[in-house]
This record gives structure tokens, sequence and C-alpha cells, in this order.
């Protein structure tokens, strides 16, 4: 494990965007007030050709962060060492000013499921994850944070709330915590709980990046609002009003717009991280 002082001083306290490769020549020639980008990891894992020339030329004018969906951090069986491999590769050349993962699982055997899966929050969970973020922080030799889920339902066998179980994980692995601010209203509505006492309980101190993205509303069979977290729409009122209680609490941090399906134009998601500037402007 690393040692347990969260290491967050990498990225700027600015805004930054979900880089999308249609956005390239306007990136770079206006970025408003855009001062880094993220990544996803699987995208970028081959050896040559235009995406790894784009994002190396990218990585010239902003600073960049990982966020990887392939792990499978919460999986029962052991990490894919060839995909580890990758991600090391990766992380060495490319020298990114932080790295992620979510608290799912999406493999079972040999199959990768298109899916980030919730888990039960147990102590057998608790340490199979632990070991597997060890694993990962020593195969980097970084330190990497892990995402808060969004869910759609909650599992009986459960023993720890989900903010004490993230609290634990950084307490025993030295890791710190990517705070998703939509993953928490979609799932507090979703759950029927208090986004607001999520953020209250929330280890604010070790969060070294935060996240805000667009949702879908449905309705389940009895007509109960059921909110799908798409990143594929503008973000809405009470998400960035979270955002907001949330900075109040925890200070500056790195703020990311998620925008990955339904891809908008340049001007629109820039109007999105002058926003998240907005929200940045009084606690700076």
């Amino acid at each position: 494990m690393l040692d347990n002082s969260p290491r967050f001083d990498h990225l700027p306290a600015a805004p930054g965007v979900g880089y999308k490769p249609q956005h390239f020549d306007e990136l770079r020639a206006e970025p408003g007030p855009v001062a880094w980008l993220e990544i996803h990891a699987e995208n970028y894992m081959g050896d040559g050709g235009r995406p790894i020339a784009q994002l190396r030329a990218l990585s010239e004018q902003f600073a960049v962060s990982v966020h990887g969906v392939g792990l499978s951090i919460g999986g029962e069986g052991p990490l894919d060492p060839a995909h580890l491999a990758r991600l090391k590769h990766l992380v060495g050349w490319l020298q990114p000013a932080s790295f992620s993962e979510h608290l799912a699982w999406s493999t079972h055997g040999a199959e990768f499921l298109n899916d980030l899966l919730p888990l039960p929050y147990t102590d057998e969970t608790l340490a199979r994850v632990a070991d597997h973020i060890d694993q990962v922080q020593s195969t980097l030799g970084c330190q990497m944070l892990l995402e808060n889920p969004s869910s759609y339902l909650a599992f009986a066998e459960s023993t720890w709330s989900e903010t004490d179980f993230l609290s634990e994980l950084v307490r025993r692995t030295g890791c710190g915590l990517l705070l998703d601010v939509n993953n928490v209203f979609v799932s507090a509505t979703n759950l029927g709980l208090s986004a607001r006492d999520y953020i209250d309980a929330f280890p604010l101190h070790a969060v070294g990046e935060i996240h805000v993205g667009g949702h879908d509303e449905e309705t389940d069979e009895h007509g109960t609002p059921l909110l799908i977290d798409s990143h594929g729409a503008p973000v809405v009122d009470p998400v960035w009003s979270l955002l907001e209680i949330t900075l109040a609490k925890s200070g500056p941090r790195p703020i990311l717009v998620e925008w990955d399906t339904d891809v908008p134009d340049w001007p629109t998601l820039r109007s999105e991280a002058d926003r998240a500037a907005k929200a940045l402007s009084p606690v700076r």
C-alpha cells in the first residue's frame, strides 16, 4: 500500500473535459476555461497511429487524467495481468497527472461485460478491492483515485455504508477518491436517500477529482423516477447545486465535465466548462 497522505496536487483546480477527437482542433485553438483533459485508458493502449499522435500533442498543452473502465477493481477474480501491463505502458510514456478507476466489476471469468456493475459492501468485498488497489498502485508506482458508482439498487447483504466503505479503502491503501457528483444525485434519487447527507459523510479530504455529467430520467413500473447515468446530456441544475454545496465544504478541486454519448459540438461542451468555472469562483 501507499502511505495514507492523499496526493491530488497534479491536476489544476480548474475545469476539465473528457477529450473527444472531433474537438481536437477547436480545443487546441479555443480552450476557454479548460485546463485539463480526461481520456479513457482503453482507447489509448496501442503503440501508434493518429490517436496516440493527437494525445502526445494535447499532453504538451493540457494536463491529462487517465480514467480506466476495464480493470474490474471489484471483480472476484484476479486483475488481468495483460490489461494491467498495457495500462502500465500507457502511464509510463504519458506520465499523466492522475489515474482513476471505478468501484465496480465488469468481468466474469474470461468474459468482459460492457457495464460497470455494483458491489455489496461487505468485509469480504472490502478486502478484495483493497488488494486490487494495492496491486494497481504497486504496478503503476503512483496513487490511484477510486470513483463512487451510480446505483440502481442496494444489496441486502451490505454491512458498510458506501461512504464508510470508501473511507476505509483510503485508510487501508492510501488511494485517493474521485467524487462523481452526478453519480451521487443519481444514486440518491434511485434509492430514496439524501444526496446532501451523502456529501456530508463523504471523505472529502481524499478527493482528487470531482466529476459532473448528464443523466437520463425514466420511470419504473410504479411510476417512480429512475435516473440513468448516461453522460449524454447537459448537467442539470440540481447537480450543479450539489456541486456548489460540495465545493463549499471541500474547497477548490479539479472539475471534469463528462459527455460521452451524443457528443455535442465544442461550443456547447465549452459552455458546460464555463459553468464549472463559475462554480469554482467562490471557493478560490
